[in-house]
């Protein structure tokens, strides 16, 4: 064998704890009350996107290891606007993605206030990162080990008792792709491995091989149990109205004194998840900055600050539903992109098959254009905003720079 057991648990450790995230712990109440148990069904489309796409990041990483995340490799591949607004959507589904987070921790946390303990685990995620704080392997292997344990106690308490007769079922197989691409936002982690940031540690291609299909399946398996538990104990229509199904469950259950744990679990995932989504969205700013279609003069603390100041309005301003709606939309917009650019790699640049790639462009398409009408209008509207501003942007410091006279001409100037 060409790869080491222990590396490939290594990045399925570093992985789980970027996607376990507001999908598992909240996501089934918007997709229950659009789908009912088709949501089920809806997740296996959500993870074979997510699994062409991980394919996608993972070739043009190996092929670009250099440039920031997606938006590098559509620039090198496919040039500078398509560039633009693969940045954009990844910019606006990183930020809502983020809110989403947040929310799930208030509703779980801090129920009286979730708004509140949203912007509360956005400030206090910052910081750690501010402080030099990172989830190294041990670190997530730990945070694994949490919140995969305390899943598996909802789960079980979820099928120990017989669930009390739903007064009705909500949801309508008609809504089947348009949940699995809001679950998409379930998956959307897994570039901490496919596509490491600057500084951390690029997984072999025979690694990832493994590595890849696990952690994409562990959590369809995770989102499978949880998802089929919480259904059973609450019915879809109970469910859709849940702003914290696994808490709602337990106490449904007769497991209320499990609560607390599920909380913890839910701050754990919090943090993890939401440490991940803010330094991927500040790698696309540096990116930009670093190509000139920002200000090259913002500093990292700028963009960090940036990134928070937008992910903590979206806390404000959208509804959990909304959020996870347009942070999955935003995410497959990026992954169309990136998928398209890994098509026209080259066949020596590649581990896996183009054919992933094209089917991964299909599904990220199909799937966006299937989400809940408001998701996708605001997320339209945000990628043409974003595109546009970005470059007005742009050309206003092309313009600037031509109008600066050169050396000479100010030597010039100053004679006369």
């Amino acid at each position: 064998m060409t790869h080491k057991p222990r590396e490939i648990v290594t990045a399925v450790a570093l992985g789980l704890p970027a996607v376990l995230g507001a999908g598992v712990f909240a996501g089934f109440a918007p997709a229950a009350g659009l789908a009912g148990w088709w949501l089920l069904p809806a997740l296996a489309i959500s993870a074979l996107a997510a699994l062409c796409s991980a394919f996608s990041t993972a070739d043009q990483s190996r092929a670009y290891p250099d440039v920031g995340g997606g938006y590098g490799y559509v620039r090198a591949q496919l040039g500078v606007w398509p560039a633009r607004m693969t940045a954009s959507a990844h910019l606006l589904g990183r930020c809502a993605i983020a809110a989403a987070v947040a929310l799930m921790f208030g509703a779980y946390v801090v129920p009286d206030r979730p708004v509140v303990g949203a912007l509360a685990l956005v400030v206090t995620t910052a910081l750690l990162g501010a402080a030099g704080f990172r989830f190294t392997a041990g670190v997530s292997l730990l945070v694994s080990a949490v919140v995969l344990g305390v899943l598996a106690l909802v789960v079980a308490a979820s099928f120990s008792i017989p669930p009390v007769p739903s007064a009705g079922e909500a949801g309508t197989v008609n809504e089947l792709v348009g949940v699995a691409g809001l679950m998409f936002a379930a998956f959307a982690g897994f570039e901490r491995i496919t596509a490491p940031l600057r500084g951390e540690r690029q997984h072999s291609p025979a690694v990832l091989k493994v590595a890849i299909p696990v952690l994409v399946g562990l959590t369809f398996a995770v989102c499978l149990a949880v998802g089929a538990g919480v259904l059973r104990q609450l019915g879809s229509a109970r469910l859709a109205l849940s702003p914290a199904p696994l808490r709602d469950a337990l106490v449904a259950a007769d497991s209320a004194a499990l609560v607390p744990l599920v909380q913890v679990a839910a701050a754990v995932a919090g943090v993890a998840a939401l440490h991940f989504v803010l330094r991927s969205a500040h790698r696309t700013l540096t990116g930009l900055t670093e190509d000139g279609d920002l200000p090259s003069r913002l500093r990292p603390a700028v963009l960090s600050l940036v990134v928070v100041l937008a992910s903590a309005l979206a806390a404000v301003l959208m509804p959990f539903d909304v959020a996870l709606g347009v942070g999955a939309c935003g995410t497959l917009f990026y992954y169309a992109f990136t998928n398209a650019s890994a098509r026209v790699l080259l066949q020596n640049d590649r581990t896996w098959p183009m054919r992933t790639a094209c089917l991964g462009l299909g599904l990220s398409v199909l799937l966006a254009m299937s989400m809940p009408v408001p998701a996708l209008l605001i997320s339209l509207a945000g990628l043409g905003a974003g595109t546009g501003l970005i470059g007005l942007t742009s050309a206003l410091r092309r313009r600037r720079a031509a109008s600066r006279p050169h050396p000479p001409q100010a030597r010039t100037a100053a004679r006369s």
